[in-house]
C-alpha cells in the first residue's frame, strides 16, 4: 500500500465508525475535528507497522481510526480557550470556535472512550488477549500517564518564563522538554506503532525495536513542528504560527535555537533510518514520513 492509498482508506473508514446520530450536535462535533483534511500520520503508521511485521493491515483497521479519533480528542481540548486558545487547525476553525466550548469538550471527552469501541466492536477477530494487549496501550498512552501527563507539563513549562526562570543553562529545562516532547508526541506514535506490530504478532524484541523507532520519530516530529512554529506560515501549517514563542513556551527552539534544533532534527531521522536498516524492515511510507519531517 503506498501512502495516498492509506489515506484514502482510513479516511473512508473514520466516515462509515461516525454517523451522526441524537443528540446530533454531539456526532457532529466529535466528526468535526476527526475528519478535518490531514496527513494521518498515527493510522497509517499503524497499519504500515502490521504490514512491515508480516500481518493482515486491514484487521488494524479499526485500531488505527481509533488511534485518529484519540489524536483529534488531544486537538480539541488543546485548542480550548483554557489550554492554548487557537482558533484555527488545519486550515479550518478549530471545533469550540464552531460549536461553542462547552460542546468541544463533550465532544473530547466522549472520542476518549468512543475510540476504545470501535476497536472493541470491530476486531472480534483479533481474539481476546491480543484485545486486552491493544486496550492497555491505548489507556497507557491516553491517560495520566500519557498524553495528558505531556499536556500538564506543556501548561506548566509556560510558567518558567511568566517566573523569569526560563534560563537556556537551567538543568532541569532539557529534562522537562523531553518529558513533554514523549508524552506530548512520541506516546502516540508508539501507540500507533506497538498496536501494529502488536496485531502483526510480533515479538518482544521486534516491539523494542519499533518503540524505539516511534520514540525517535516521535520527538523528531515535535521538534519540526517547534521549528516551523518559528519559519513557516498559517497556510502551510493551518494555524496559527508563533503562538509558542508568543505565550513563552518551552520548545525545542526557545532551549537550544533553529540551528541546533534542525540539526538535532536531522540526527534524530538519520537515526530513525538506521533502525529500519539495521533490523532490515523495508517500508517505503516510514523513508517518506521520515523524508518529509526532514529539515535542510
Amino acid at each position: 500500500m503506498k501512502m495516498n492509498e492509506y489515506i484514502e482508506l482510513i479516511d473512508k473508514k473514520l466516515n462509515e465508525y461516525m454517523p451522526v446520530c441524537y443528540p446530533q450536535k454531539i456526532f457532529k462535533s466529535m466528526k468535526y475535528t476527526v475528519t478535518l483534511p490531514g496527513k494521518r500520520l498515527r493510522p497509517v503508521m499503524c497499519l504500515e507497522a502490521c504490514r512491515m511485521f508480516g500481518g493482515d493491515y486491514e484487521k488494524a483497521i479499526p485500531t488505527a481510526c481509533a488511534i485518529e479519533m484519540l489524536h483529534a480528542q488531544t486537538l480539541i481540548h488543546d485548542d480550548l480557550p483554557c489550554m492554548d486558545n487557537d482558533m484555527y487547525r488545519r486550515g479550518q476553525l478549530t471545533n469550540h470556535m464552531v460549536f461553542g466550548e462547552a460542546n468541544a469538550v463533550l465532544a473530547g471527552d466522549a472520542l476518549l472512550t468512543f475510540a476504545p469501541q470501535i476497536i472493541l466492536k470491530n476486531s472480534k477477530n483479533l481474539g481476546a488477549e491480543k484485545l486486552i494487549k491493544i486496550m492497555e496501550e491505548y489507556f497507557q498512552a491516553a491517560g495520566a500517564y500519557g498524553v495528558i501527563a505531556g499536556q500538564v507539563v506543556d501548561i506548566e513549562s509556560e510558567k518558567l518564563s511568566q517566573m523569569q526562570a526560563f534560563d537556556t543553562q537551567d538543568d532541569q529545562l532539557p529534562e522537562i522538554l523531553s518529558y513533554i516532547h514523549t508524552h506530548k508526541t512520541a506516546d502516540l506514535f508508539k501507540l500507533a506503532l506497538r498496536t501494529g506490530a502488536i496485531i502483526a504478532d510480533a515479538t518482544d524484541e521486534q516491539l523494542a525495536k519499533i518503540t524505539d523507532f516511534a520514540q525517535k520519530l516521535g520527538v523528531a516530529f515535535q521538534i519540526a513542528d517547534d521549528i516551523l512554529d518559528e519559519t513557516s506560515s498559517f497556510e502551510e501549517m493551518g494555524k496559527t504560527i508563533g503562538k509558542d514563542k508568543e505565550e513563552g513556551k518551552l520548545t525545542y527552539t526557545s532551549l537550544y535555537g533553529l540551528q541546533k534544533s534542525k540539526e538535532d532534527l536531522n540526527k534524530l531521522i538519520d537515526e530513525c533510518f538506521d533502525i529500519l536498516h539495521i533490523n532490515n524492515l523495508k517500508s517505503d511510507v516510514f523513508e517518506q514520513i521520515l523524508n518529509k519531517i526532514r529539515i535542510k
